[in-house]
């Protein structure tokens, strides 16, 4: 089977207007025009998007964003179509991060129609996953991640899923400055691969690139990539300094 292909994804969550990000692409873009055995990403603000989808046409960094709505228009007042993000220049979408369950009221059922209208734009879903402290200090890590996951592609079946990317976050090592160990990484990793494999089939879990988000950094990014299963990161803090965020793109 060939080698996934790392992803490093950058999410500003909401941080950065649009002018913040253009200087922001000025000086990263630079930092990692080497890096092309790789993909990176970046997922601004909606207000930034046009902006930075200039700065970034021709460069090695992909447009994302970091959520969007299941109809391609309508009367949905605040909400951002599919449709739209394609047409600003996005290739990848965040789907059912930790903070829109947490804040937004987000389920594994809304999850799964955004994951269907991601890929029925022509859209990356990146789909996130993971445990509260609560839930892995009782034991509840493998049973969260399997009802995320089981519940997040109900109704799928392989062939539709080609561009899937999942993210494992542990909510408790978000933004948290804690990380969780590579050995703690891997085993949910492994874990939802061989639930992916279960549900569908090994070919698509060989392939599905699996992400790792929570406090993520310079220095832990190399001992987290060196993981069997562990195939990029979804990057919170640290993707909003362009020096950080370029040694992170650059994990040896």
């Amino acid at each position: 089977m060939t080698a996934r292909r790392p992803l490093i994804a950058g999410n500003w969550k909401m941080f950065k207007t649009g002018a913040e990000a253009v200087e922001f692409a000025r000086r990263f873009v630079p930092l990692v025009a080497g890096a092309g055995d790789r993909d990176l990403m970046i997922a601004p603000a909606f207000t930034a998007l046009e902006a930075l989808a200039g700065e970034l046409k021709g460069t090695p960094v992909a447009l994302g964003a970091q959520n969007l709505h299941w109809e391609l228009e309508g009367p949905f007042t605040g909400e951002i179509s599919p449709r739209m993000l394609a047409a600003a220049g996005c290739r990848y979408v965040i789907i059912g991060h930790s903070e829109r369950r947490q804040h937004f009221g987000e389920t594994n059922e809304s999850v799964a129609r955004r994951t269907r209208a991601a890929l029925q734009a022509g859209l990356a879903p990146i789909l996130c996953v993971g445990e509260t402290e609560t839930e892995r200090n009782a034991g509840g890590t493998f049973s969260v991640l399997d009802k995320h996951v089981r519940k997040g592609l109900k109704n799928f079946v392989a062939n539709e899923l080609g561009a899937l990317v999942i993210a494992y976050e542990p909510v408790w090592a978000i933004g948290t400055g804690r990380t969780a160990t590579r050995d703690q990484a891997q085993e949910a990793h492994a874990f939802i691969r061989s639930l992916v494999s279960n549900l569908f089939n090994a070919e698509l879990a060989g392939a599905v690139r699996i992400l790792y988000g929570g406090s993520v950094k310079p220095e832990n990014i190399s001992e987290l990539m060196a993981m069997p299963d562990i195939d990029g990161a979804l990057v919170g803090g640290a993707s909003l300094n362009p020096d950080s965020f370029a040694k992170i793109a650059l994990f040896a």
